[in-house]
């Protein structure tokens, strides 16, 4: 009877606390992102969410909803954010360059030559000046708290040959999104921009409709491209793959000084998990394409600057036919270079 009275008792008191876990929150957060569980948008998420809960002692609960239920697309999804009917959803610059058209500087080719370059902007004041900018294209209604990664680098890939260097491209036709930068980077290259639907890109490969893509290897092999034809990958890393995370500014500027910190903290954790997580799994990837016979090519110091050197003229076009491009522009390169300084200064003391 003692041990029976004793677990009616501790189950009493687990229901307490349950119960107590349950109704404690002051703060629910909705957060969305347009993917499955499989990608590192949601390693993020999740690390935000035990971080925030955690930390603030359960008084901000975090929901997430992964997939499309409460959007499926990044002017529909950053409207809720503005309405308050979503409280953070991450995009890529293109899902978000219809409302913040220079969010676009993150897809400008080899401005950031490394992991360490990119992570070391994308931490400091850079992120801070294209936050102020979007608050103000939003009437203070869209915050962007941080910046991470999506699927590592974007990488050339096609079905034909290994490009080596911007004469290779000659020809190619290039699958691209339906937007005006990453189609001027494949015509400044000599390529073709051909834009497709996502969906219909393997089949485009394999009916020669487009023989190449601009993509992260963990896309490539998670779309099975190489079954379509698709058998030589160059890692010339020509763009870092930005992950933008939002927030409503009014959802995160009405809590208390000590919960701002804690979701500022937060989202310094998720930042950091989606640098990793595409490192990760890009080995395996990686391994994979080589394993079925794939073409993996590291462009020389010398053939990257040509890359570079061929792709100059989009750096002038965003910054003559994109609102607000001179200004993040020049953020973006003197970050760069700040960033660049510490790393080589680092690095004499390291290596000597």
């Amino acid at each position: 009877m003692k041990l029976i009275k004793s677990s009616l008792l501790l189950s009493a008191a687990v229901l307490a606390v349950s119960s107590f876990a349950a109704t404690a929150a002051d703060i629910t957060i909705r957060a969305t992102a347009n993917s499955n569980e499989n990608d590192e948008d949601y390693d993020g998420l999740v690390v935000f969410k035990n971080h925030v809960e955690s930390a603030s002692n359960g008084k901000i609960a975090v929901e997430l909803f992964i997939g499309t239920q409460l959007c499926s697309k990044g002017a529909e999804c950053l409207q809720g954010v503005a309405d308050g009917s979503i409280d953070i959803y991450i995009s890529t610059s293109g899902g978000a360059a219809g409302i913040f058209p220079y969010v676009q500087v993150l897809d400008l080719p080899y401005l950031m030559a490394s992991d360490r370059v990119a992570e070391g902007v994308l931490t400091g004041d850079f992120t801070r000046t294209m936050r102020a900018m979007a608050l103000k294209s939003s009437n203070d209604q869209i915050r962007l708290m941080t910046i991470g990664n999506t699927g590592g680098w974007r990488n050339f890939a096609n079905t034909k040959r290994r490009v080596a260097k911007p004469a290779d491209m000659e020809g190619l036709k290039i699958r691209t999104v339906v937007a005006d930068l990453p189609q001027e980077l494949v015509k400044a290259l000599g390529a073709s921009p051909t834009p497709i639907p996502w969906p219909e890109l393997f089949t485009s490969f394999q009916t020669g409709v487009v023989e190449g893509s601009k993509n992260g290897i963990t896309d490539i092999m998670g779309m099975k491209f190489p079954d379509a034809g698709l058998q030589y990958v160059t890692l010339d890393g020509h763009a870092y793959m930005g992950a933008l995370w939002w927030m409503n500014n009014e959802k995160f500027l009405g809590m208390d000084e000590d919960m701002r910190q804690v979701v500022v903290d937060g989202f310094s954790a998720l930042q950091q998990a989606t640098f990793a997580s595409p490192k990760r799994k890009s080995i395996a990837a990686y391994e994979e394409f080589k394993a079925g016979g794939g073409d993996l090519y590291v462009p020389t110091p010398d053939e990257k600057a040509a890359f570079k050197t061929a792709a100059e003229p989009v750096y002038d076009w965003f910054k003559e036919n994109v609102e607000g491009g001179p200004e993040i522009f020049d953020a973006l390169t003197g970050a760069v270079a700040e960033t660049e300084k510490a790393l080589a200064d680092g690095n004499s003391k390291d290596i000597n």
